[in-house]
């Protein structure tokens, strides 16, 4: 199960949510985690107590509410309310902390946060932050480019000349994101976020070549961070056999599934004298038109079918 601490939390976000630590320290090492296929949003929310958040956060309403509850308007015995499970509560909207709630996340180690800023800015950034964080993810084997703005996975086995198609197509002008190791992160229903493991970042390895630096060679332009990944491309080497039974109008649309998300996929055969940066651009060219609704192999099948109707009907 992914999870990560409340220190770590605290520390990436310190700044940018202007936290300061009130009560609960020793419940630094807390663990905030989602399991497998679970949302991530119902992590972070409003204090809640029929379904409580792991990160409960105080605003104007609830502040009132604890208010109310201290005063003794509200006949709840406070320790029993919040009897509930929870790894974070963060009081927001520069609001005074309540002292019982002081007390309570001292006394039981739950860590108190406050922030100076809004409640529910301080939740999208936190659901942002933990949708990223605790994203489930895998390694794919290839080469992960941003091919015409598109996240392009380049698979197949090794010798296919993975490396050096990538590097004639950043000599091109496009960029690298990852080689040999794509780490992937599914960030929502049906997205997959490509990153390179910090140890592999800027570096392509080309046989003959050894290691290059991208970013040395190429200039800043020529790497990216990371990129949505929208399309694999699969090369396989160009026997008599699977020539034969290939698909040449590619009538299916071929998709993998990765992480139960399901990714648009193009087989390329490799063969002497092809130009396969060039076939990699089309293949992606016609991928972008596709998503615009025009599809090339359809529009060829419709204008043949039209033209057999023509003759039938002069005959």
């Amino acid at each position: 199960m992914p999870s990560v601490s409340v220190r770590q939390v605290y520390q990436d976000n310190q700044y940018k949510l202007q936290l300061a630590w009130e009560a609960g320290n020793s419940g630094a090492d807390s663990r905030i985690g989602v399991e497998a296929d679970k949302p991530v949003l119902a992590l972070v929310g409003h204090l809640n107590f029929i379904h409580p958040n792991q990160i409960q956060v105080v605003g104007v309403a609830e502040a009132e509410y604890l208010a109310r509850l201290e005063s003794g308007e509200l006949a709840y015995d406070f320790d029993a309310l919040f009897n509930i499970p929870m790894s974070l509560v963060i009081v927001a909207n520069d609001l005074p902390v309540s002292p019982r709630l002081r007390d309570f996340c001292h006394t039981r180690s739950i860590p108190l946060l406050t922030s100076k800023l809004e409640s529910p800015y301080l939740m999208d950034v936190l659901r942002i932050y933990l949708q990223r964080t605790l994203a489930v993810s895998t390694v794919k084997h290839g080469v992960f480019l941003d091919v015409f703005e598109i996240g392009v996975l380049i698979t197949g086995h090794s010798g296919l000349g993975k490396s050096e198609l990538a590097l004639e197509l950043i000599s091109r002008g496009h960029s690298l994101i990852a080689d040999d190791a794509v780490e992937l992160f599914r960030t929502g229903p049906e997205m997959l976020e490509g990153r390179c493991p910090p140890m592999l970042r800027d570096f392509l390895e080309v046989r003959g070549l050894g290691v290059l630096n991208i970013r040395h060679i190429f200039g800043e332009t020529s790497i990216r961070p990371k990129k949505i990944l929208q399309l694999i491309i699969n090369l396989v080497p160009a026997d008599d056999e699977y020539m034969k039974q290939l698909d040449r109008l590619s009538i299916r649309t071929e998709t993998e599934s990765i992480l139960n998300v399901n990714i648009r996929s193009v087989t390329l055969p490799v063969a002497v004298g092809r130009n396969l940066a060039v076939l990699v651009e089309a293949a992606v060219r016609n991928y972008i038109l596709q998503l615009r609704g025009k599809d090339s192999t359809k529009e060829f099948l419709e204008r043949h079918q039209s033209l057999l109707k023509e003759n039938e009907q002069n005959a």
